[in-house]
């Protein structure tokens, strides 16, 4: 393998440790401890287990667990109305709703009733208009992460050539937005994309998040490009990503693994937007508080 194999699993250690001391400093300053809210509504394993690493790994930060689980069952108007109640909790910085919900809820109006100040995933609404306009705001996950392991590595990004793999509202658009906010030139392809292979080799970095098991491979890339797989599936020989990783790792400069790269940045960026979600309500209240004592 002749590329640099970006590590997510230590830059997200480092990115745990900061957030560690950042929050405890911003406890000591305000007497306020961040607090996560996680939604799981059923018992679905995958969320389950996701669900428990995000709590584990909130706590080890210390942020406040508190979770909410509602059984299988759960009408909407009881998601709906957990979620107001969380909403009007000044205890709780942060909202995650678990996806994906069971199949009778409504997922995309539940998902609007959290204020973009508590918007941890950055899925709402707001939070998608904040990021297009490039104004302050929380940024979703996964996105996040992988601009902060191209950083890592000291991949340039501002004039970079860029092409996104995939263009759901989840990674896909997210990520070229956050591309384009930090000055790179980028191309989104997608199923109608004609010839995608030739598309790939123009890009100095490659982010793939399209869902499909092995598609780049070495003929997309071009020397010394960074790739960055977001796939991730699961077979008889274990994880792999969107990336025919050994082949692919022989011509491009940086690479990132499955598992092992971008998936650990999820938990730690949305640790970080917790924090930031405190910091900014905390803001928002003593911005508040001064207004009335002038009026």
């Amino acid at each position: 393998m002749t590329a640099v194999l970006i590590d997510g699993k230590a830059v997200a250690a480092r990115v745990r440790a900061t957030l560690k001391d950042e929050v405890a400093a911003f406890t000591a300053a305000t007497g306020i401890q961040p607090g996560l809210a996680t939604v799981l509504v059923g018992g679905d394993p995958a969320s389950e287990v996701y669900v428990a690493s995000k709590r584990k790994s909130s706590v080890a930060v210390g942020l406040a667990d508190l979770h909410q689980h509602l059984p299988e069952d759960a009408t909407q108007q009881q998601v709906e109305e957990l979620l107001h109640r969380l909403a009007a909790d000044p205890a709780v910085s942060g909202i995650l709703l678990q996806l994906p919900v069971p199949a009778h809820l409504d997922a995309a109006p539940l998902i609007e009733l959290i204020p973009f100040e508590k918007d941890v995933d950055g899925l709402t609404t707001m939070s998608v208009g904040l990021l297009a306009q490039n104004k302050p705001g929380l940024r979703p996950c996964t996105p996040s992460g992988v601009i902060e392991l191209l950083d890592a590595y000291d991949v340039p990004i501002e004039g970079a050539n860029v092409v996104v793999i995939g263009r759901s509202e989840l990674v896909g658009r997210p990520v070229a937005q956050l591309l384009v906010n930090r000055n790179a030139t980028v191309t989104i392809t997608h199923s109608r994309t004609k010839d995608l292979a030739a598309v790939c080799r123009t890009a100095d970095i490659i982010v793939a998040a399209v869902g499909v098991k092995g598609l780049v491979t070495a003929d997309f890339v071009k020397s010394g490009a960074a790739v960055i797989d977001v796939g991730i599936h699961r077979g008889p020989e274990g994880l792999s990503g969107d990336v025919d990783f050994a082949p692919a790792a022989e011509v491009a400069g940086f690479i990132t693994p499955v598992p092992g790269g971008v998936g650990p940045m999820t938990i730690a960026m949305l640790l970080g937007n917790t924090l930031r979600a405190a910091q900014l309500q905390h803001s928002l209240a003593s911005a508040s508080a001064s207004a009335s004592a002038s009026a």
